[in-house]
């Protein structure tokens, strides 16, 4: 009887062993990716540094111990800077960094995933995406393109940018040129601005040359990084198109749902790791460089006259009304940002401190 079972736990041991195999076997895979950048080479945040896509890739292979690595390319390296959509679609690539906003034109919902002008603060919008029920809309959205997305990086509040001369009115914009992505553009557009898209290498010559007459990128530092005063001394705040700034890590859905789980979640947690480095490194830098601006480099910094601002107010508000009118899912965007934001609204209007 003891024989027959010890005999018995045996065979259901060598059983039990037989079916976990296929899962040791698969935690043991190892996936080298390449990872594609709307940025240039060398630029801070975006492609090195805190938060950067490099800073990712390293601490990937640093958890996975090798398991899974990304080869980044910056823009230009491997696909011009706005490709990385179309590249991840077909499976070129396995994952691109970027901004939503810069896919508006496949569905305008993408552009609520970066920032929404007028819209919700660093804070707000990483509530709204991590526990409102963003996430799941975002996934919503790229579910026809086969693609996963995920917050990365974070520039905080920008400004509104760089302007060779001083604006007055709201007659001042008409038939201005400038570099301008995604919703806010779209928002320029309607009170006469000639809108240009640009990456970022490309703003400081076409701003010095004159072939744009203002431009905006990121803030303080990433700016001067730029030279963008070499070129205009006139500079804008409030960030009323960029309150913050999601940067997104896009992946092939089938080459995720190819990873095992461990995998997933290391990647997940490497990305709000740069979430969180990038959004703080910003804070901490852009008060030095802002004050070296102004007090060394002859910049002039001032807030937008009212009346453009309430005109701009208007326009976002119209725009946006008129692109959900267009699509069901633009809608369902919308209007769940749109609640999230009142309720947050109230918060912060009575917990914020003047």
């Amino acid at each position: 009887m003891k024989r027959r079972d010890f005999m018995k736990a045996g065979a259901v041991g060598a059983t039990a062993g037989l079916v976990s195999a296929p899962s040791v076997v698969r935690a043991q895979e190892s996936f080298a990716w390449k990872m594609t950048n709307a940025y240039g080479p060398g630029a801070p945040m975006t492609t090195v540094g805190p938060g950067s896509p490099t800073r990712f890739a390293e601490l990937v292979a640093g958890m996975s111990k090798g398991r899974l690595t990304f080869q980044h390319f910056a823009a230009g390296e491997l696909i011009p800077a706005f490709e990385g959509f179309d590249a991840v679609v077909a499976g070129t690539v396995e994952a691109n960094a970027a901004n939503s906003y810069f896919w508006s034109g496949r569905s305008f919902a993408a552009q609520y995933f970066t920032n929404v002008p007028f819209g919700m603060s660093f804070p707000g919008h990483m509530a709204w995406l991590y526990h409102g029920g963003g996430m799941q809309l975002w996934e919503e959205v790229y579910q026809p393109f086969g693609l996963v997305a995920f917050p990365f990086n974070n520039t905080g509040t920008q400004m509104t940018g760089w302007f060779r001369k001083e604006l007055g009115t709201v007659e001042d914009l008409k038939g201005m040129k400038m570099r301008i992505p995604g919703l806010s553009g779209k928002v320029y557009a309607a009170l006469g601005v000639d809108v240009r898209l640009l990456s970022g290498p490309e703003i400081f010559p076409a701003l010095e040359r004159g072939v744009i007459d203002a431009a905006e990128f990121v803030g303080p530092y990433s700016d001067r990084r730029l030279g963008l005063h070499k070129a205009a001394k006139n500079y804008y705040t409030t960030g009323w198109h960029e309150p913050n700034n999601a940067g997104e890590l896009l992946i092939n859905k089938a080459m995720w749902d190819s990873l095992p789980d461990d995998l997933k979640t290391m990647v997940r947690t490497a990305a709000m790791t740069c979430l969180l480095e990038s959004y703080t490194w910003c804070e901490s830098v852009n008060g030095e460089a802002l004050v070296d601006l102004v007090e060394n480099e002859g910049v002039t910094a001032r807030p937008l006259p009212t009346a453009i601002v309430d005109r701009l107010r208007e326009a976002t508000a119209d725009t946006l009304e008129t692109e959900a009118a267009k699509d069901p899912l633009v809608r369902k965007v919308h209007d769940h940002y749109m609640a999230f934001k009142a309720k947050h609204d109230r918060w912060t209007g009575i917990a914020r401190i003047a």
